[in-house]
């Protein structure tokens, strides 16, 4: 079959079946390609749409990039399920099996010592959100003009305050249970105003035995301060954690590879 090689994950060799059926990026099916002990998991795609020129006119276009990575998490979650992948970004790909191998080839330690360091864990999302609106600026002015002189040193008791306190708590308690954790940047509530701002976005890297007391920490805090909301998403194979110690993604666009924006 002609095209291009789209390269999802790598992992370990593993005697489990991938779901049946389960369509890939453009609706090909995901297949094995094993190399030097490590296997990368692959299928084929069209030139047209997947070369460097392709997937740069496809930025233009918001509904590609999401169509491509909802496939791409498709068969990464089915992966999840029976092994360790070590996911790569969306749209990483390749000119044909023979470029797949090459990269294994130069990047085998790294991958070997990262699904080492991943083997037997996922990746959990919390977000703590600020569900009450907040406090307008006039009325926080209001707030302040009357506190008493002895709290206008420390400030008042703003919601916005308790509710940092409680994602701080919360962040220390839940990466007292993980491997490893990684802070991602707020997120802006969006234009329709559904939640509040983020006080906390985070990755947790867990052990999978461990996975049952962490979802217990995140359930025994969503009633600890009103007016929060707090969101648990997982478990994910571990993007948050796929690259090197340093934070570092993985897959990064090399010769013979068009890496598209990870969504």
């Amino acid at each position: 079959m002609t095209g291009l090689r789209y390269v999802y994950a790598v992992c370990r060799p593993f005697g489990a079946a991938l779901q049946a059926q389960l369509p890939g990026v453009a609706g090909a099916p995901p297949r094995l390609l094993t190399h030097h002990g490590l296997v990368a998991v692959v299928s084929h795609v069209p030139e047209a749409d997947f070369s460097e020129e392709a997937l740069r006119a496809h930025r233009d276009d918001p509904d590609w990039p999401a169509g491509t990575a909802r496939a791409h998490q498709q068969v990464v979650d089915a992966l999840t399920a029976v092994t360790t992948p070590l996911p790569l970004r969306p749209a990483t790909v390749f000119r044909d099996d023979s470029a797949v191998r090459v990269m294994i080839e130069r990047r085998e330690e790294e991958f070997l010592r990262t699904l080492d360091r991943l083997a037997g864990r996922v990746e959990w999302g919390v977000k703590v959100y600020v569900d009450a609106p907040e406090e307008s600026a006039e009325s926080a002015e209001s707030a302040e003009s009357a506190e008493p002189a002895s709290r206008s040193a420390s400030g008042p008791d703003h919601p916005r305050q308790r509710a940092e306190e409680f994602a701080a708590r919360l962040h220390a308690s839940l990466s007292a249970r993980a491997d490893d954790a990684r802070p991602h940047a707020p997120r802006d509530p969006g234009p329709s105003g559904a939640a509040g701002p983020d006080v906390l976005n985070a990755a947790y890297l867990v052990r999978r035995d461990a996975s049952e007391e962490f979802v217990e920490r995140v359930d025994r805090a969503r009633d600890d301060v009103p007016g929060l909301r707090v969101e648990l998403t997982g478990p994910w194979a571990a993007y948050s954690f796929a690259g090197e110690e340093t934070g570092e993604e993985t897959a990064e666009p090399e010769a013979g590879e068009s890496a598209g924006e990870r969504a």
